[in-house]
């Protein structure tokens, strides 16, 4: 007989939140979130036969549109306790509503090496086809595996595994929702194992403040024949506001003076409602363009899509962080400022992870 391993088991933690993952129909008609971690554990095939240890905690049973920012830092706090008590890595089961500002919100507040792994399903478990155990072997195999230290959280879904500051739902009911259209999957879960074929440049990190403030972040995407009615609205209402602008960063001449004055109120963050590129800095110069609104005050977001902007201006200003301080995150969390570029001042602000490099 062989002699048996002396590696320990690699340990994973799920945390089940809800969703259409853990659906089951009513008497009424219709799915409601019902399920129990330990139930969704229970029935995917093959899990007991990786080898892997998973525990489970039945965190919250609620759809994934009704997750609110006390839930996430009552999670951060959670996932933190189970990883300082020495577990490999974690999972999250949650609605795919929310996965793609989830994930992100748990990347800016995770500081440890060990992977966060966030997924959930398309098709609920009373339909042919459901995704659910799939993405969730994927996710357990994805959190235990040493091959994702460093990445932070991630998403896992139909087996491939993407950066939280990425990843985007981009169709209501495909199994394919999410793609990280701004440099594709870090990797792949193939054959049972994580492979990760590309790492980020360096990931940016937040420190929690001890007591956050209640803040309210708006978003508001521009449109055709836009006025400002709804910019003027947040005026007395935000702490904060995300602007998804067209294309590289543009928006009708008619709210200029209106996103001026509220950019001389509060932090006002310009980005692209188009879901992939980024904001551009100085190729046009009209009224209502990237540079013009720029030098009136506004915050480029780079590379991050505008729901990814509202989590991190959130969490800035939740923190008590100032316009300096929101300026010098989004220019490294947008991909302006690399890590070794970092001023002290940022310092003070954030830390960054660096990603490995391979060849």
């Amino acid at each position: 007989m062989p002699e048996p391993s002396s590696t320990p088991a690699r340990r994973v933690v799920v945390f089940g939140l809800g969703g259409t993952i853990a659906m089951t129909s009513t008497a009424g008609g219709g799915v409601v979130p019902a399920l129990s971690a330990d139930q969704l554990v229970d029935a995917v095939p093959g899990l007991a036969d990786t080898g892997i240890t998973v525990e489970v905690e039945d965190f919250r049973r609620v759809p994934g549109a009704s997750l609110a920012f006390d839930d996430l830092a009552a999670l951060a706090a959670a996932i933190q306790a189970r990883l300082v008590a020495g577990a490999d890595g974690v999972v999250i089961t949650q609605g795919t509503d929310t996965i793609e500002e989830t994930a992100y919100l748990l990347d800016l507040t995770h500081h440890r090496p060990e992977p966060v792994v966030v997924t959930g399903a398309m098709r609920n478990p009373t339909l042919a086809g459901a995704d659910g155990p799939g993405n969730l072997l994927a996710a357990v195999q994805t959190a235990a595996s040493p091959d994702t230290r460093e990445l932070g959280a991630v998403v896992v879904f139909a087996d491939e595994i993407h950066a939280a500051a990425r990843v985007r739902k981009t169709h209501s009911t495909s199994g394919y929702t999410f793609v990280s259209a701004n440099g594709g999957p870090l990797g792949y879960v193939v054959e049972g194992h994580a492979r990760v074929l590309n790492h980020p440049t360096g990931r940016t990190t937040i420190t929690t403040a001890a007591e956050p403030r209640p803040v309210e972040v708006a978003l508001v995407t521009m449109v055709l024949g836009d006025t400002g009615t709804l910019l003027r609205a947040a005026a007395d209402q935000c702490d904060g506001l995300v602007v998804a602008a067209f294309g590289v960063g543009h928006v009708p001449h008619r709210v200029v003076d209106t996103l001026t004055e509220l950019a001389a109120a509060m932090p006002v963050v310009l980005a692209s409602r188009t879901g992939a590129g980024s904001v551009l800095a100085h190729t046009y110069a009209f009224p209502g363009s990237e540079s013009d609104l720029l030098g009136r005050g506004l915050i480029s977001a780079g590379f991050l899509d505008p729901l990814k902007a509202r989590i991190l201006l959130h969490h800035l200003l939740s923190g008590g962080h100032d316009q300096a301080d929101i300026r010098a995150a989004f220019a490294q969390a947008g991909g302006y400022t690399r890590p070794d570029q970092q001023t002290d001042h940022a310092d003070t602000v954030m830390q960054t992870v660096q990603g490995a490099t391979r060849a």
